[in-house]
């Protein structure tokens, strides 16, 4: 865990839930750090900094990728 990237960070874990479900079907290795914490202790969600997605070194650029796509104008879905 020590080499993976951060690339995005979330306040509550429903924030995450549809990205997470699209990282494991694309077999992206990653982990969501705090998530279990911030889960039992909501409002200690600023103080740790977050939810903090890690991924992978060599799955940053795919994962990079569908995160963009979150992001799209034609897409219905956004990312909080």
């Amino acid at each position: 865990m020590k080499n993976f990237t951060c690339l995005a960070t979330f306040t509550y874990p429903y924030e995450y839930l549809v990205i997470q479900s699209v990282l494991k079907q694309e077999n992206i290795r990653h982990l969501f750090q705090n998530e279990t914490l911030i889960g039992i202790f909501p409002y200690y969600s600023n103080a740790l900094g977050g939810v903090r997605l890690m991924v992978h070194p060599e799955d940053v650029e795919e994962a990079k990728k569908i995160l963009d796509s979150f992001q799209d104008r034609s897409s219905h879905l956004k990312i909080v």
